[in-house]
Parts: structure tokens; sequence; C-alpha cells
């Protein structure tokens, strides 16, 4: 297994909504998160509702002082967090920003650089104001590009020496299957055409790109990238009509990598646009802003799956894409694949197509953690499964490193137990610290270091040796 570059940046990522609570609190305004109450695939709520486990979420917007000393603890040289943009803009079209949700940012970053932890920041982070979705249809709206470039201004230079790295959109591919989510949309899916849903995507990529570019004057000295959900999809078998079936299927999300990398839309978009009679509306400039191209390639990885071209074979649960399950592998208690070798083959994959330094920003393993007494009065998970898990997609990362890939950093998902994305429940749990609070609102929020937090701790202090 090769070694650790020695500036190599271990740590931990949550997003805002999953884990902050005081979903009103200082003038914050309602997200897209506070009316799914049941995660990607349930129905939104009018209203937000008690049972939205978010609302509360692990209560890190007054506890973040305690967790971020865990952090350190455990040796984070990043912490990846997101800002929630209804703090800033409570309804996300104001001129003027919430000076209350600024200030809680700036106590934040400033106790990671406390512990020389550097903050890796979301932009946006699967948290468009509501407001922007009920008024705007969110991104199919072309106004929210102006709206998106005052918030990044505001917050790049609110935070010019406080954050070094940034990420625009989280898993900004995901638009096509959690359009609501994700996007903002409020057309509901079945009715929602390729055409908006395309142009929507365009509206991204031109402000992804228009932050990197403000960004970067703004900050000369700040990295800025994207980030995208990768699920590396396999043949099911060797007919020609699988391979190329996967092909078509990962064009749909190297495509989002490719005009962040390479500037332009690649020609095998613009055939998928002829042959389905879309059109994308561009203003002039934006195939100019397009060329602003970011620093590197950050992704989230949890599970590969397979395709084909029989659409009769076993559909496989996991991640938004999808895809047909693989018969060689395992999967964890929520049915998603476990497959490390699947990690080195995207860090190929990823390094070969764009030659930008690449970032592995989500990965790990949902369960149903036990606590229990850990012999001296307090309490612990014994968690070997996820220490399993993770150490053997690290061992994996090694050997993308000697293949010669270019990797920054790792950081893990859910470093301490969050509200899940995909099911808005808690008992599926990532963390290395464990949150008492169940799903039906009740525990004391106590924070407890699981099995996983010591191990963790050792392969940073090691810098990745103790995985040998």
């Amino acid at each position: 297994m090769g070694k650790f570059p020695e500036n190599f940046l271990w740590g931990g990522a949550v997003a805002a909504n999953q884990c902050e609570g005081a979903y009103l609190e200082d003038g914050k305004g309602l997200s897209v998160q506070d009316v799914l109450p049941r995660g990607i695939r349930g129905e939104r709520t009018k209203e937000p509702t008690k049972d939205n486990m978010k609302l509360v979420g692990i209560d890190f917007y007054h506890r973040y002082e305690e967790d971020i000393r865990l952090f350190a603890e455990m040796g984070f040289k990043v912490f990846r967090t997101s800002i929630a943009w209804s703090r800033i803009f409570p309804k996300g079209d104001e001129e003027v920003p919430n000076e209350a949700g600024l200030v809680f940012y700036d106590r934040l970053f400033d106790e990671c650089r406390k512990y020389g932890m550097e903050p890796l920041v979301t932009i946006s982070h699967y948290e468009t104001p509501l407001y922007l979705a009920e008024h705007y249809n969110g991104w199919t709206n072309r106004k929210l590009i102006a709206f998106y470039e005052r918030y990044v201004r505001v917050i790049f230079e609110r935070y010019k020496g406080k954050v070094k790295y940034w990420l625009t959109f989280n898993e900004i591919n995901s638009i096509l299957h959690a359009p609501f989510m994700s996007g903002g949309i409020g057309t509901p899916k079945e009715e929602l055409t390729e055409q908006a849903l395309y142009q929507a995507v365009h509206h991204e990529l031109v402000a992804s790109a228009l932050a990197v570019k403000i960004g970067h004057g703004i900050m000369p000295e700040a990295k800025i990238g994207c980030m995208i959900l990768s699920m590396p999809t396999y043949p099911l078998t060797p007919s020609p009509d699988d391979v190329i079936q996967v092909m078509e299927d990962e064009h749909k999300n190297y495509f989002f990598g490719d005009v962040h990398a390479r500037g332009k839309y690649p020609g095998y978009m613009k055939r998928y646009f002829r042959e389905h009679g879309i059109e994308i509306a561009m203003e002039p400039g934006d195939e100019e802003i397009l060329k602003n191209t970011v620093d590197f390639v950050s992704f989230s990885y949890y599970m590969s799956c397979c395709g084909s071209a029989d659409e009769s074979g076993e559909k496989g649960n996991g991640n938004l894409l999808g895809g047909v399950s693989n018969p060689t592998l395992q999967a964890s208690d929520w049915g998603w694949q476990i497959d490390p070798k699947g990690l080195r083959y995207v860090l190929n994959m990823f390094w070969d197509r764009w030659q930008k330094p690449l970032f592995i920003v989500e990965n790990g393993l949902g369960a149903a953690d036990k606590l229990v007494e850990d012999g001296s009065g307090s309490f612990t998970v014994e968690d070997d499964y996820r220490i399993q898990y993770l150490h053997d997609h690290l061992v994996q990362v090694g050997e993308a490193l000697l293949d010669g890939v270019e990797v920054m950093g790792y950081t893990s998902w859910g470093c301490i137990d969050v509200v899940s994305a995909s099911t808005a429940e808690l008992k599926k749990r990532y963390g290395y610290i464990y949150v008492d609070r169940n799903d039906d609102g009740t525990g004391t929020l106590n924070r407890y270091k699981k099995k996983s937090f010591y191990w963790y701790k050792d392969v940073i202090a090691s810098n990745g040796e103790c995985l040998q």
C-alpha cells in the first residue's frame, strides 16, 4: 500500500441540515429539508412537522464547541461542514444578509482554527431556501444564479482568511434523481420534463463556475472544488450491449465533472440533448463563465452497482443512483453493497479523466449501533464492522496512491452521528461519536466515543501507516 502524503487532509464530514438543528433560531429561514421528514424518497409536507428529526438534528448549533474538541482529539486536519443558505439569506432573495447567521459561522470556523483544523465548506448542501423553491421553482429559474452569486460574495468576503477550501454544490449530479432536495424544484417528478431539469442543471453549472471565478478574485489563496456523487457502474455481463449501457449511464455523471474540470459541455451530452429534443437556453457569456474550472474534484463514495441493457434485472438498494445488484458483493444493513476496490477504481477513473487533485469527502458505513457499558462506568459502541469497512476502503486509497493518483484528503461521512439524508433516521449511524438521540425524539443528546474513535485517531496519528 502506498504512503499517504505528509500534508494529507484527514478529517470528517457533516452537513448543516443534518446536524445543526435550531431550524428557526437567530433569524434562520426554512429550507427544503425542513419539509422532508422522511428523507430523499419521502413526501414533502406543507410545513415543518414535529417528526422531522432534522429540526433538532444533534443540536450541533449549540454544542459545536464540544464536538469540535472531540474532532481535535482524534487529530482532524480538516472538518467538512456546510453553511445553511437560509441562515444567511432566510428567503434567499434578500438584498441584505442575516448578521446573526454570519456570526454563527464566524464562531464555528474560529473554533476549528483554534485547533489548527481547516474548515472545508460546502456552499449549498441540499438546503435550498424553501422560499426559492416555492416562489421560483428552484434552479429551474435563472434568477437563482444571481441569488447564489450574492450569497457566495457575502460568505467569501466574510470568511476569507478563515476558510481555504470550498465546495460549490453537494453531489451536484443528484439533481437528476432528487430534484426537490438537490435543486429546490417543486414540480412533481412525474411532471418534470428533461428540458426543465437540464435547464436547471445548466443554471447550477453556471452558478458553480461563477463561484469559482468570484472566489479566486476575493481569495487568491483559496481552493474551490466541485462535489460529485460517485457510484461506479460495472457491466453485469461481458455483453457489448451491457458495456454500452454502462457507458451511457456513466456519461450522465461524468458530464458534471467534465463541465467543472474542462470548462465546456462534452460531445456525448450534446448528442443526448439533440436526440431527446432538449435545447439548453444559454445567455451570452455563459460559455465564457463555464471556462472557470475548479481547482480540485471532490466526491462521495459509498457503494458500486451494475448496469445492464436488460431492464428486468434485480434493482439494488442504495444511494440515489440505483442500478442493478452485483451478485459478487455483500451489503450493509440498509442494502448498500460494500465494494472497497470500487474506491480505487473511481480514483483512477477520475484522475485519468480530469488530471485534477481528488478529495474523498464522503465515505462511511451506516449501521444500527448499540450503546454498551465499557467497564469503567461509561458507554461506548463496539463498532468493529465500521472499522473494517473504513480500513478496507483506506487501503484501496493507498493502492490508488501507488497508481499515481493525486489524493488531497479523506473526510469520512458523519464523523459524529447525524440524521440520515436518505431516510431521515438517526438509527442509521455513521459516526465515531455516538449521539444519544432516538428516532422518536427521546434521548439526552450526550456524546460517547465509539471504538472507531480511537482507531481513527491512530490512523491519523500514523498518517495511515497503521493500515498496513
